[in-house]
């Protein structure tokens, strides 16, 4: 393990991150609320320890290992976490205890989205700015942002790329080198940022929510700045039809955007496996859902049930996590499947959590070979996906994710309920947070406020272990990585 490299990468990293902090600071100027002086002790504790970090090692630029990639990821998500947190702590309103700001600042980053903060509409704007920036620099990957201006620094990326991206496959490259895919999946992240907020403003939202907003939809996190959340703008239906439309798009592959928009294309995408389940499931649960609520008549008009049918089986499907109603308290079984909808998630190398549409398409192939195999017990059956045989390694690394997904939700599923939960609460914080879709049900549907402590650092480690994909966390309690 090459540790003094490790240090002058986070060191580095630090640095980069204490920039951050200049845009809520602007904001707080702007809106004259008394917050300036959190954001600039955050910038010069963040640059401090940065340039501490870095400055010993600065001459140490050999090329990472795999395991160094895994260590500085989650050390840098880790470390940034704690960072992060230090604006909620220092702020007069709100003034957040240690546990309450470490858990906000990890929930943005990760793009869970579970709150610990009430009375939105009542914090300053600079905070509430802070917040959704957060959820958009986590949204696709801080990471791979340094990859993309790391070699400027004179650090080689591909081994922070591989511990960072989602997925099954993880050596697929968008371009030949390293840098320009992370710049390509920049590019696109951001123009999906600037058309989702000029669609926002055009559609009703005044100029600051429509970028905080933005930010928040396509990182796929879920933050509003308002305590009804997207219900704030229930009397303006295109916002709803805008945040669908971006949550969609958020929730697909990058690479196939990036294929798109090179080939001008569109085609490529309903030649990909994974975006026609995504899309079939999308549209299965949206008519079971409209169906449902329109036979309950929950709501006045067919329009009224259709929209807000869709809106939340996209934002909970893509684990998105927006709100227009309080979908937990819907009738029936609703609130369950909308809930173990968040489980498969979006797509892989989207912004998007839970265990993948991907993972998914291979599982239920899997599982339909099983049945084959016992009816022709002899017959050599490939799983294809795309027309193409996937590779028994593909095979075996899905179902190992998946086992150890189960057995870190069941084992986190019983430490919370010993912290006093009961068994909705438990279950539905814990789906919520390692899949990073943010409300859940029971004492957690609306926020995260009343948990104990304890309950939000387990939390806290769930929400890591979703957002690194199980494996790039789990990895680092073995002690096979740390021998030589």
């Amino acid at each position: 393990m090459q540790f003094l490299v490790i240090q002058r990468i986070v060191g580095l990293l630090l640095m980069i991150f204490s920039s951050t902090m200049l845009p809520p600071m602007l904001v707080s100027i702007i809106y004259m609320d008394g917050n300036f002086s959190s954001f600039v002790y955050t910038f010069a504790v963040t640059l401090i320890t940065g340039m501490v970090l870095w400055l010993p090692v600065k001459n140490q630029r050999r090329e990472l290992r795999l395991r160094d990639g895994f260590l500085v990821v989650v050390m840098f998500w880790t470390v940034l976490g704690l960072f992060g947190a230090i604006p909620f702590v220092l702020a007069d309103h709100p003034h957040l205890s240690i546990t309450d700001a470490v858990f906000e600042s990890l929930s943005g980053l990760t793009t869970t989205g579970a709150t610990v903060l009430q009375g939105l509409d009542q914090l300053p704007k600079s905070i509430l700015y802070y917040r959704q920036q957060l959820q958009w620099l986590g949204g696709m990957g801080i990471i791979v942002l340094a990859v993309a201006i790391m070699p400027m620094l004179g650090i080689g990326g591909m081994q922070l790329y591989r511990a960072e991206t989602p997925g099954p496959v993880k050596d697929s490259k968008l371009t030949p080198r390293i840098t320009e895919t992370a710049k390509a999946l920049w590019f696109i992240y951001l123009t999906l940022t600037v058309a989702c907020g000029l669609g926002y403003w055009m559609a009703g939202m005044d100029a600051f929510d429509a970028l905080a907003h933005s930010f928040s939809t396509v990182a796929i996190g879920g933050f509003s700045t308002h305590d009804t959340n997207m219900g704030y703008f229930i009397n303006k239906p295109m916002i709803e039809v805008v945040a669908i439309i971006f949550m969609f798009l958020s929730g697909i592959n990058f690479a196939l955007h990036f294929s798109a928009w090179r080939t001008r294309n569109l085609r490529n995408y309903f030649l990909d496996s994974e975006f026609k389940t995504y899309l079939a499931l999308m549209l299965t649960l949206c008519v079971i859902t409209a169906g449902y609520l329109y036979y309950k008549g929950l709501f006045a008009s067919h329009r009224e049930t259709l929209i807000h049918s869709i809106f939340q089986v996209v934002s909970i499907g893509t684990t998105t996590g927006f709100t227009t109603h309080q979908y937990h308290l819907w009738p029936g079984f609703l609130p369950v499947m909308l809930l173990f909808t968040s489980f498969i998630g979006a797509c892989a190398g989207s912004t998007g959590g839970g265990m993948k549409v991907i993972r998914f398409l291979l599982l239920l192939r899997q599982g339909m070979r099983e049945i084959m195999r016992v009816i022709h017990p002899n017959a050599v059956i490939a799983i294809k996906v795309g027309n193409k045989a996937m590779p028994p390694r593909v095979v075996e690394s899905v179902w190992g994710f998946f086992s150890a997904y189960v057995a870190a939700f069941v084992v986190i599923m019983l430490i919370m309920m010993m912290t006093g939960l009961d068994q909705v609460t438990a279950f539905s914080a814990v789906a919520a947070t390692m899949n990073n879709l943010g409300p859940g049900l029971g004492d957690v549907a609306l926020n995260y406020a009343s948990l104990k402590d304890a309950a939000k650092w387990v939390l806290c480690f769930a929400m890591l272990l979703g957002r690194l994909e199980i494996f790039t966390l789990l990895v680092l309690l073995t002690p096979s990585f740390w021998r030589k």
